[in-house]
């Protein structure tokens, strides 16, 4: 591990490779789970605020959904979360032409009707952040679904910590992140 202001980084972050490749995934992680995104109270506000502007996305069964459970639940852990529909995929989501499930907040984003791209959580997935008092975990969660990630992101020589470059910066900043690229181009070899 090692350590940047705040935070906690496993190795993994630095040393796995990793590209998403959508079109053999289908976009698992939106859909895989028994509990959805963690999100913070601020983006739980976003994402109620600007439902007229992705709502167009959703199919019926999802705009019902959160009618029933709202923007944001807390699970099982007592985490705040992204409802889901039929015990594992996120309510905000949509399937495309091609059978991929997307984020229908980040269609509306890259149609330029918001601002707001998607949860944080979502943006650097598979990287998983957890919050203590002192410092926070950032890890890289090796899951099944994202097994295509893995060859996709080896076969271009792809680090993690390089893929998640934009989501990085947008949680910690450019100079965190120019911090983290020293410490993995100087990382000594086992």
């Amino acid at each position: 591990m090692l350590q940047i202001g705040k935070t906690i980084i496993s190795l993994d972050v630095i040393q796995k490779e990793f590209c998403c490749d959508l079109d053999k995934c289908k976009g698992g992680c939106c859909v895989d789970g028994d509990s959805g995104a963690p999100i913070t109270l601020e983006e739980a506000d976003l994402i109620e605020e600007m439902y007229p502007d992705y709502q167009e996305y959703l199919s019926d069964l999802n705009k019902a959904e959160i009618k029933i459970q709202g923007f944001s639940v807390i699970d099982g852990d007592g985490d705040l979360v992204t409802p889901i529909v039929g015990n594992n995929e996120c309510v905000f989501t949509f399937t495309d032409e091609e059978g991929i499930t997307k984020c229908a907040i980040e269609k509306a984003y890259f149609e330029k009707h918001i601002a707001f791209r998607k949860p944080v959580s979502c943006h650097l997935f598979p990287i998983r952040i957890t919050e203590y008092k002192r410092f926070d975990a950032v890890n890289y969660q090796e899951l099944d679904i994202c097994k295509p990630g893995r060859i996709c992101g080896k076969s271009n020589g792809l680090p993690l910590w390089q893929y998640l470059k934009e989501p990085l910066v947008r949680k910690y900043g450019l100079e965190w992140y120019k911090e983290l690229t020293y410490a993995a181009e100087n990382l000594p070899e086992e």
